[in-house]
């Protein structure tokens, strides 16, 4: 069955008690357990509603088994300590997620797992290679940037050498990009975002082999980051219209990129539906659409991306994305603020970078909001004259 099926049908059950369309929302935390097998605990990832929504991402990411987690950090930091222990060695991606760079820089010194951090280029991450690496972490697209990673030549790179290769696959979702048909090992997802799509909540996503899993559900029944039911039953929901909703907002974001490359207020675009990203080829290759974030500096002064967010009506300044709608941020100070300063700079985040959340509204009508603030906000001098 195509996406768009399997977004409503996957993984869903049907009550024997009542003939309901929908899932029914087991919301008891106890369960009798004589006489049966079956003895579902929240903490152990095998409730029926944990179960219904884990079985539909694995379908749409064409992974054997999932586990939905109570956040997108629960997840990557799960799925990280599984395959990593004291005396090992992990290569990462520079352009990742401020949460998940703050983790690795902050927490993996305390459990003496040593890593090294690569640019978005498969060559880098074989050079990185030493006889104690294990992981091999990466993001494509990357947050904020939206650089792109060659998702087969890392996972050639990864088996050659026994490494577990895992993914962020937030930004793409897998209406636009399934890496495990690339050779990834796993796949993780912060569904805050896109999947739930409605910014209301909170969850997250691990999906690969059995093996794997098995081995991640372990370290997760002692960490404890499981998903209450009421919470996965509204994620089901959600994912039900995901291929809907993704559709909308890429088509949406290719007319906004578009028309941002081409004013004169706008410094360089981060898209990879442009022709001039320089991932481009690479995108167009292993992604059925090119995503719905996207990225742009102004050529302005110093405060001008907080006075242009100011100035918008429509777009929200809001922390999160992959919402319904519209939002807009400065990564310098939301979702990289973990982040020191000289490695944002490093990254290429810059005080007047702004990262664009397109949602399912009418183009015309963010671009006629984009334009407007534009004109309203203080440019900078360059020789004495407005620039």
């Amino acid at each position: 069955m195509k996406r768009e099926t399997l977004c409503v049908h996957a993984g869903a059950r049907a009550d024997s008690a009542q003939p309901g369309l929908t899932t029914p929302t087991y919301t008891s935390t106890a369960y009798e357990y004589l006489d049966t097998d079956v003895r579902p605990y929240q903490r152990y990832f095998n409730t029926a509603n944990q179960a219904v929504v884990a079985d539909k991402l694995a379908v749409l990411e064409g992974a054997e088994e999932g586990i939905v987690f109570s956040s997108g950090m629960a997840a990557i930091s799960t799925v990280l300590l599984t395959f990593l222990r004291a005396g090992e060695h992990a290569i990462v991606q520079a352009d990742l997620y401020g949460g998940t760079t703050s983790f690795i820089v902050k927490d993996f010194p305390r459990f003496d797992i040593e890593y090294t951090v690569v640019q978005t280029d498969p060559e880098a991450v074989r050079a990185a290679v030493r006889r104690n690496t294990k992981v091999v972490l990466i993001e494509s697209p990357t947050n904020p940037l939206l650089r792109i990673m060659d998702l087969a030549a890392v996972a050639t790179i990864a088996r050659s050498r026994r490494l577990v290769s895992i993914i962020d696959n937030t930004f793409a979702t897998p209406i636009n990009q399934t890496p495990i048909g690339y050779g990834i090992d796993i796949v993780v997802h912060s569904g805050t975002k896109f999947l739930g799509g409605h910014s209301d909540l909170q969850c997250g996503a691990a999906l690969g082999s059995q093996a794997l899993m098995r081995r991640v559900r372990h370290t997760a029944t002692h960490l404890g980051g499981s998903l209450n039911a009421v919470s996965c039953s509204l994620l089901e929901r959600s994912l039900k219209t995901l291929a809907l909703r993704v559709e909308r907002q890429t088509q949406n974001a290719g007319k906004v990129a578009e028309w941002l490359a081409g004013h004169a207020s706008v410094k360089a675009v981060h898209y990879p539906g442009l022709a001039s990203h320089p991932g481009h080829d690479i995108a167009k290759r292993q992604m059925a659409g090119f995503g719905s974030m996207l990225a742009f500096e102004l050529v302005r002064r110093a405060d001008a991306a907080r006075q242009f967010m100011k100035r918008l009506r429509l777009i929200k300044p809001a922390l999160s994305l992959g919402g319904v709608e519209s939002t807009v941020c400065d990564p310098a100070t939301t979702s990289h603020q973990k982040v020191d300063a000289t490695t944002r700079r490093r990254m290429g985040i810059s005080d007047n970078l702004l990262r664009l959340s397109i949602g399912i509204e009418h183009a015309d009508d963010l671009i006629a909001d984009l334009q407007q603030a534009l004109q309203q906000t203080p440019q900078a001098k360059v020789g004495g004259r407005s620039r």
